[in-house]
């Protein structure tokens, strides 16, 4: 294999602890080819609890980025992979490569720094790409604490989640993006996730892209890491709120606003686009009617 230079693009609000041991899982690594980099650029989203300084702290060789509390994660996502364009993260164990700029790097790798990854993550899933070829991207499946699949590559109109394999790659249609690794080649026909999706979205968007543009996508065998932290916040599915509260939820940033959640539609799930379009909307309405009716 030939030398390997991974950008790892993370962003971060207010979870210092989460970072830091996303941080500390990724130095960890082991098994990985002889000569393998790292440039850990990191975009922290106006975080209150001290993050962006920890970790400059602890991992002086990160490129941190500090940006506004109103820029949401697809757009952070985007400002990581613009940075890893332009030099900086270089040198230390989770440096870039070394002499020159980071342009050089063979593979973006997004990860959530909710996610901490085994030890032997990377290696397996730089072993899936090599075997698969330069025009694949590899998603790594993540489980939570009790072992159930959470994120992973994803497949038809309706986002059905893959379960990886034991000991075998599996095909995706497109993914989500905790721990996604995008060859070279692939991000030279793809770019970055696109910047409609301001939030949400933009990951899904992008393996569909990839697909049409004659990319494949596989799981690689077992889960590459485990998802800490408790779950998200129920948003527009929280018992007992209205039905206005409930929309406004769902079309929020966080959600599936509107103009984003179309386009998507009508992207990639035409003919069905107007249907797909309001279904969630639907669903979010009548849910919160039952709940008000069942209270």
């Amino acid at each position: 294999m030939h030398s390997v230079h991974l950008a790892v693009l993370m962003t971060t609000h207010d979870r210092r602890a989460r970072t830091l041991s996303a941080l500390r899982a990724l130095e960890e690594q082991r098994g990985l080819p002889a000569g393998t980099t790292f440039g850990v650029h990191l975009v922290d989203t106006g975080s209150t609890d001290g993050t962006p300084e920890a970790v400059r702290l602890r991992h002086p060789a990160v490129e941190v980025m500090s940006v506004g509390a109103d820029v949401p994660h697809n757009q952070a996502l985007r400002i990581a992979s613009r940075n890893s364009r332009s030099g900086g993260g270089g040198g230390g164990p989770l440096g870039g490569a070394p002499g020159g700029p980071t342009h050089s790097w063979t593979h973006q790798l997004w990860l959530d720094d909710r996610v901490e990854l085994f030890p032997d993550a990377l290696a397996n899933l730089l072993r899936t790409a090599a075997a698969a070829g330069t025009g694949t991207v590899v998603v790594g499946a993540v489980r939570n604490a009790y072992g159930d699949t959470v994120y992973s590559g994803r497949h038809g109109r309706s986002l059905v989640l893959v379960e990886p394999g034991e000991h075998r790659p599996e095909p995706c249609d497109t993914y989500d993006g905790r721990v996604v690794l995008v060859p070279r080649a692939v991000y030279d026909l793809v770019g970055d996730p696109d910047k409609v999706f301001r939030h949400r979205m933009g990951d899904y968007d992008h393996g569909c892209r990839a697909r049409r543009a004659g990319v494949t996508a596989f799981v690689a065998p077992g889960h590459a890491g485990e998802c800490v932290g408790g779950p998200d916040a129920p948003g527009s599915r929280e018992p007992g709120i209205g039905v206005r509260e409930a929309l406004r939820r769902v079309t929020s940033v966080q959600e599936l606003p509107l103009h984003p959640w179309w386009v998507y539609c009508l992207r990639h799930t035409w003919p069905w686009a107007p249907y797909l379009m309001l279904s969630p909307y639907a669903r979010t309405a009548a849910r919160a009617t039952l709940g008000r009716l069942r209270g």
